[in-house]
């Protein structure tokens, strides 16, 4: 059994590499459970500060998401580029802290809250990541196509890509 050190800085390294993986894209596909227990998802932009376990987002207070999140907190969030796929577990819950908001804000979020940082629909979502699987190829199609073509001639499975697991739970607010 690792001793607490060790698991944080497992917990650390996870944390940075989940970090590392999200950083650039931008705009994630937020899913929560309906109140019929079907999966809802809508796109939603992750607001842009240093990842350590939390993910953050700007809402609005009559917005249906903030419904299934009151109501079944447990969320996927999926994120996706040319060649990193990314999906997120955590817990989600409703904020009003007007200090975080404060600090995530920018102009242009005047389109969905048009009363600015005083617009009494503005909350965040906060997101505590339990953890998270990918698939990443670093050699973008280059590396797939590669990889397709040796599969072919050697006969074996291709490796393409990295896939695996980070998991965050059980220590990521011991910070």
């Amino acid at each position: 059994m690792k001793n607490d050190l060790s698991k944080r800085s497992d917990n650390d390294e996870s944390i940075k590499k989940l970090g590392e993986l999200i950083k650039d894209i931008r705009i994630a596909m937020f899913t929560t459970v309906h109140e019929d227990g079907v999966l809802h998802s809508r796109p939603m932009a992750t607001q842009q500060v240093e990842f350590d376990g939390d993910l953050w987002f700007l809402t609005r207070l009559d917005s249906s998401k903030v419904d299934d999140v009151e109501r079944h907190e447990h969320v996927n969030l999926s994120y996706a580029s040319d060649n990193r796929y990314v999906s997120v577990i955590g817990s989600a819950a409703i904020s009003n802290d007007r200090a975080k908001i404060k600090e995530l804000w920018s102009p242009a979020y005047k389109v969905w809250f048009p009363e600015g940082l005083d617009d009494p629909q503005l909350r965040l979502i906060k997101v505590d990541v339990a953890g998270a699987e990918y698939w990443d190829t670093p050699g973008g199609l280059v590396a797939v196509a590669i990889g397709f073509v040796k599969s072919i001639v050697t006969g074996k499975t291709a490796k393409i890509g990295d896939n695996e697991t980070v998991n965050l739970e059980n220590g990521h607010r011991a910070r």
